[in-house]
């Protein structure tokens, strides 16, 4: 039986597991984010602080934000996105 993983720079499942409407966090090195589906698309919020969602939600901490479409193509811009923000942060 093949094992289903992630198999990208941040581990984020693929689009099917947004199309379900699951929401996705993760973190890679200090860079802390969250993507949510809704509405037909991804949103990606980026963080630097090392605190949960919530909380730099509430706080302000929130330092990047944008939304891509569900689906393959948008699931390849969003992993770029954050691969972007990553080396700029």
């Amino acid at each position: 039986m093949e094992e289903h993983q992630p198999r990208n720079a941040f581990d984020i499942p693929k689009t099917f597991y947004f199309v379900s409407g699951n929401v996705h966090t993760g973190s890679r090195g200090p860079m802390r984010y969250r993507i949510e589906p809704a509405d037909g698309q991804m949103k990606a919020e980026i963080w630097w602080e090392d605190v949960c969602y919530e909380i730099a939600r509430d706080k302000g901490c929130i330092k990047a934000e944008a939304s891509f479409p569900v689906s393959d193509e948008g699931f390849e811009q969003m992993l770029l996105y954050l691969e972007k923000e990553y080396e700029t942060g």
